[in-house]
C-alpha cells in the first residue's frame, strides 16, 4: 500500500517538474512572476557606496592590468647620458707610436682617439641629474639626451666612487620634470617595480619585475653596498637609470647586473633612493662625500669564529688588522677584538659596521662596544675622515 502511494507521488512530482520546465522554455509568460525572475543578491550599503549609487572602481594591486600610468609619470624624468673621453692611454706601450718614421709624419702631437660612453640618468631636481659614477668617470664632455630628442650639455657637480653615484647640473634654465622619491623603507620583497633606461643604446626602454631582495651587500661591487635586487631586465646602458614603484616614484638607481653573457639573467641591483638622497645632498654641498673612519680591517663573525672565541652570539665584526697610528689603534683597540655595537646601534656584520662608521661626523667622539676575551669592553674613539679611495687605472 505504502509502496504504491510512494510511486504515485514520485510520478506526480516528475510530471509536474516536466510541465514547469516545458512552460519555462516555451511559454515563460504563463508562469507566475516569482518563477520567471531569478532571485538577486541583496546590495550591501557601505559608507563609500550608497545602496542606490554606482559601485566604486576596484582598487588594489589585484586590479592592475597596466602600469602605463607609473611609466608615463617617470619617463620624462629619465634621460640618456652621453660622454666623450679622449683615450690617450691606449698609446702607451704601442711600438708603432714610438717609431721615428711615424713621428716624422704626425709629430709629437699623437692622434687622440675619442671614446663615447652611453648610460642613463634621472632628473631629481631643477637642473640636477643623478647617474652612476662609472658612466661619467673621466668624461671630458657630457650631454644629456631627453626622451623628446633634445640634447643639453651638463657639468659634473661631484661623484662618489664608493657608492657609484654622480650628480650632473644641466646647462640650461628650462624647468625640468623631476621625479618623486619613494620611501624605500616601505618597500617589500615581491613588490612590482619598473626599470627605465637605455639598454645597448636602442632607446628608452621600460621593463617590469619584482623586488627580489633588499639590503644585498658584500657583492664586491661598491665599498658601501645596500642594494635592491630585482629581476626586471637591466642591461648595459641601463646604468644610472630609474627603478620605480607602481606609482612612478624613484626606488633606486640601477647600477649593476650579475651576468655570464653581458645580458640580463634576472639578477640586477639598484642603489636605494635613501642612499641617493644622502649622497646627493653632500655632493651638492661640497662636491664630495665626507665619511667617518676609524682605521680597522674587519671580518664577519662566522659560527666557527664565534665558537672558537667562545662568544654567545654570531653577530658582530672581528678586528683582523689596524691602520698604524689610526683612530682605533690610538684608542687601544686590538686585533681579535669583536665589535658588537657603535653607540646605540648593533653591529650585525661588516656592511652594517661600515655604514654606521661612515655616518659618524669626522672629529666627533663615539663609544664603541667590543668583546675581548669574552668580556665587555667600551672604547671611545675619535672619528677621522675617511680618505678618498685610490684611483684605479683605466683599461
Amino acid at each position: 500500500m505504502l509502496r504504491s502511494l510512494w510511486l504515485s507521488f514520485a510520478q506526480t512530482v516528475t510530471v509536474g517538474l516536466a510541465v514547469l520546465f516545458t512552460l519555462a522554455v516555451l511559454r515563460p509568460e504563463w508562469l507566475p512572476r516569482n518563477l520567471r525572475e531569478p532571485a538577486t543578491a541583496p546590495r550591501i550599503e557601505t559608507p563609500s557606496r550608497p545602496a542606490d549609487g554606482p559601485a566604486p572602481p576596484v582598487s588594489g594591486d589585484a586590479s592592475i592590468l597596466s602600469y602605463a600610468g607609473a611609466a608615463n609619470r617617470a619617463i620624462p624624468s629619465v634621460v640618456n647620458v652621453l660622454t666623450n673621453q679622449d683615450d690617450t692611454e691606449s698609446q702607451t706601450g704601442n711600438p708603432l707610436l714610438d717609431d721615428p718614421l711615424f713621428r716624422r709624419f704626425f709629430g709629437d702631437e699623437l692622434p687622440r682617439q675619442p671614446r663615447t660612453s652611453l648610460g642613463s640618468g634621472v632628473i631629481i631636481g631643477d637642473g640636477l641629474v643623478v647617474t652612476n659614477h662609472h658612466v661619467v668617470e673621466d668624461a671630458e664632455d657630457i650631454e644629456v639626451l631627453f626622451p623628446d630628442g633634445r640634447k643639453i650639455g651638463a657639468a659634473l657637480v661631484g661623484s662618489d666612487p664608493e657608492t657609484d653615484l654622480a650628480v650632473l647640473r644641466l646647462q640650461t634654465q628650462e624647468p625640468m620634470p623631476a621625479i618623486e622619491l619613494a620611501d624605500v623603507d616601505k618597500a617589500q620583497v615581491g613588490d612590482v617595480v619598473l626599470a627605465i633606461g637605455n639598454p645597448f643604446g636602442v632607446g628608452q626602454t621600460v621593463t617590469m619585475g619584482i623586488i627580489s631582495a633588499l639590503g644585498r651587500n658584500q657583492l664586491g661591487i661598491n665599498t658601501f653596498e645596500n642594494f635592491i635586487q630585482t629581476d626586471a631586465a637591466i642591461n648595459p646602458g641601463n646604468s644610472g637609470g630609474a627603478l620605480i614603484d607602481t606609482q612612478g616614484r624613484l626606488l633606486g638607481i640601477n647600477t649593476a647586473i650579475y651576468s655570464r653573457s653581458g645580458g640580463s639573467l634576472g639578477i640586477g641591483f639598484a642603489i636605494p633612493s635613501s642612499t641617493v638622497s644622502h649622497v646627493t645632498t653632500q655632493l651638492l654641498k661640497s662636491g664630495r662625500v665626507s665619511r667617518g673612519f676609524i682605521g680597522v680591517e674587519p671580518q664577519d663573525l662566522t659560527p666557527e669564529l664565534a665558537d672558537a672565541l667562545n662568544l654567545p652570539s654570531e653577530k658582530g665584526a672581528v678586528i683582523t688588522a689596524l691602520v698604524k697610528g689610526g683612530p682605533a689603534e690610538r684608542a687601544g683597540v686590538r686585533v681579535g677584538d669583536v665589535l658588537v655595537a657603535i653607540g646605540d646601534e648593533q653591529v650585525t656584520n661588516i656592511a652594517k659596521m661600515l655604514d654606521i662608521v661612515a655616518r659618524q661626523a669626522p672629529g666627533s667622539q663615539v663609544r664603541f662596544h667590543f668583546l675581548r676575551d669574552g668580556r665587555k669592553l667600551d672604547v671611545d674613539i675619535r672619528i677621522a675622515e675617511r680618505p678618498d679611495p685610490p684611483r684605479m687605472p683605466r683599461n
